[in-house]
């Protein structure tokens, strides 16, 4: 067991709280996707790819498979 008391737990425990988060958020939303039919999945992807390209711009998502 970590020791507490030590210095910069308390932000290990924020960013680990934020991972948990991202993923229960990822998690909620695939509890939906799966009861979409395609065409609603089609228009979700465009959604999502059209956030990304919004986010991070083109230069970064060159690499990324989706």
């Amino acid at each position: 067991m970590t020791d507490q008391t030590r210095w910069g737990i308390d932000q290990v425990q924020v960013k680990n709280k934020a991972i948990k988060y991202q993923k229960d958020l990822v998690s909620r939303a695939m509890d939906h996707v799966v009861k979409m039919d395609e065409s609603g999945i089609t228009d979700l992807m465009l959604q999502i790819e059209a956030e990304y390209e919004r986010k991070y711009g083109k230069n970064k998502s060159d690499g990324v498979v989706l």
